[in-house]
């Protein structure tokens, strides 16, 4: 923790604090002048600053004002006399935290420093949450597209939703947006709506003045003033109180706010940064949002797909999550089997990513041995879930079955050693791909069926083109890639097997 910082002209008060401040194991710093202080800032800041207003020189005031310039989350006492009223209501202005008035109790003052520290080593937490930005990991076609937005909205000051499912990942998008904007050494703030309360919503949004409700000691700067220059970020917006939804809009549109119990207007430059798990427009229908604040958020949507919807990035996603878990917990990286990550592959995850992060905690502590089976993974998952050292399969909601065949499996299967998991309409007691191909074509050969081969290789082109395409959201040059065959090969292919919602890139 830093110092805190004194700069008073009077010796006394200087000693007085320093003394006290000691006996609370609290470390500090003191100057006889403002320009002393003004100085030191150059190269390194106090956690809490408590200056005399009126000094030989630069005032208290001409401080303030370069510190918040500075650093405007740090707290700043100002020492002043009674009698100097209009100096105090001029330090509230300038975004002093707290004033002490001559001549003042030393307990009282120790207290007011000790809240002000409080408050300065959470705008510190914050700021450091903030520089932690995790990396976005994906490779599927789908975040292809969120990346590619990114890299768009990323230099634009342009108001953005994101929409997904909980988990997903909405905040990993807002702060990259930040990361990769002109706003990135400024502070990037983060407030979940919905997790707040709604009494103390208002206050954490826009901040209060002292005395404005039973409990509010001293004045607050709320997360719009915390992320001035910067982006602030409301996740769950959609579960934002209709009342304060008025207030919100006001900002959005003007810049414009007010502390709770504040009369002096006060002057945001946040680029919002909005997301949420819920449909705004069955809830602006509903009357649960309005109609107005939604038309101003919707400036730009941005859809981030559930992890169903990128199936290929559970392997990436997983290594990393248990590199990282181990890293915390100082143990060595553990291993997924092969059939392992084909299940892990193969499940739903409603959680998303979240999910899966939790999962990968629990393996790193829970799961037997480095390379971790099937069987090995939380029984809620595997319940009900067959599998074997050479097939897996795993139920889908539309009845389809994902199925996984090792290298060890049966002869057959050698010949695509690291099978990828795909639907294949089957029941589970039946999950070799290659047997039912085997049985399929038995019995087109039994019935004399002309041209097997052909019948099948069009039926085995058209659904491998299929899938691709819809990994790809239609898009058949990045279908080609995934396949390994060339673009003017899948346009034939399309248009001989007749398939349609192919786009070019």
């Amino acid at each position: 923790m830093k110092p805190i910082w004194i700069v008073d002209d009077d010796e006394s008060i200087r000693w007085v604090l320093e003394k006290a401040l000691a006996r609370e194991n609290l470390a500090t710093k003191s100057f006889s002048n403002a320009r002393d202080a003004m100085e030191a800032l150059k190269t390194g800041a106090p956690q809490v600053l408590v200056s005399d207003i009126r000094m030989p020189g630069e005032t208290g005031l001409e401080l303030l004002q370069a510190v918040k310039a500075k650093h405007p989350g740090l707290p700043v006492i100002i020492i002043t006399a009674f009698s100097d009223l209009d100096s105090a209501v001029a330090a509230f202005q300038g975004g002093a935290f707290e004033y002490l008035a001559k001549p003042f109790d030393i307990d009282k003052a120790v207290e007011l420093i000790r809240r002000a520290l409080e408050e300065s080593l959470r705008e510190t937490s914050v700021e450091q949450a903030s520089a932690e930005t995790p990396e976005i990991l994906g490779q599927a076609p789908a975040m292809q597209d969120v990346f590619r937005a990114i890299g768009r909205l990323s230099q634009s000051n342009v108001t953005v939703l994101i929409t997904g499912e909980s988990g997903s990942g909405k905040e990993l998008v807002a702060r990259a947006l930040h990361k990769h904007s002109p706003r990135a050494s400024q502070p990037f703030i983060a407030l979940n709506t919905a997790a707040i309360p709604k009494d103390l919503l208002e206050s954490e949004l826009f901040g209060h003045e002292r005395g404005a409700f039973t409990g509010a000691q001293a004045s607050r700067r709320g997360r719009f003033e915390q992320a001035d220059g910067g982006t602030l970020f409301l996740d769950e917006i959609g579960d934002m109180p209709f009342d304060l939804q008025t207030r919100l809009l006001r900002v959005l549109s003007d810049g414009h706010f007010y502390r709770v119990g504040g009369h002096q207007p006060l002057k945001a430059n946040v680029r919002v940064i909005a997301a949420t798990h819920q449909n705004l427009e069955h809830r602006v229908r509903e009357g649960l949002f309005r109609e107005d604040l939604y038309h101003r958020l919707n400036v730009i949507r941005l859809r981030l797909p559930s992890l169903r919807e990128r199936r290929e990035d559970i392997p990436i996603l997983t290594r990393h999550f248990l590199a990282q878990s181990a890293k915390q917990l100082g143990v060595e990286v553990k291993r997924m089997s092969e059939g392992a990550m084909q299940f892990l592959t193969g499940l739903e995850l409603p959680g998303n990513v979240r999910q899966l992060e939790n999962l990968c905690n629990w393996i790193t502590v829970m799961a037997p041995g480095q390379t971790v089976e099937a069987k090995d993974l939380p029984h809620e998952l595997t319940e009900g879930q067959t599998y074997s050292s050479t097939t897996l399969a795993v139920p889908s909601p539309n009845g389809a079955v994902y199925a996984a065949i090792e290298s060890d499996g049966a002869a057959a299967a050698s010949s695509m050693p690291q099978a990828a998991s795909f639907p294949i309409g089957a029941p589970a007691e039946h999950t070799n791909w290659i047997s039912l191909l085997e049985t399929e074509a038995a019995n087109l050969l039994a019935a004399g069926q002309p041209e097997v081969m052909d019948a099948l290789g069009r039926q085995f082109e058209s659904t491998l083109i299929k899938m691709a395409l819809k990994h790809t959201h239609g898009r058949k040059n990045d279908a080609a890639v995934r396949l390994g065959i060339g673009r003017n090969t899948i346009t034939r292919k399309i248009h001989e097997l007749g398939i349609d919602g192919a786009k070019d890139d």
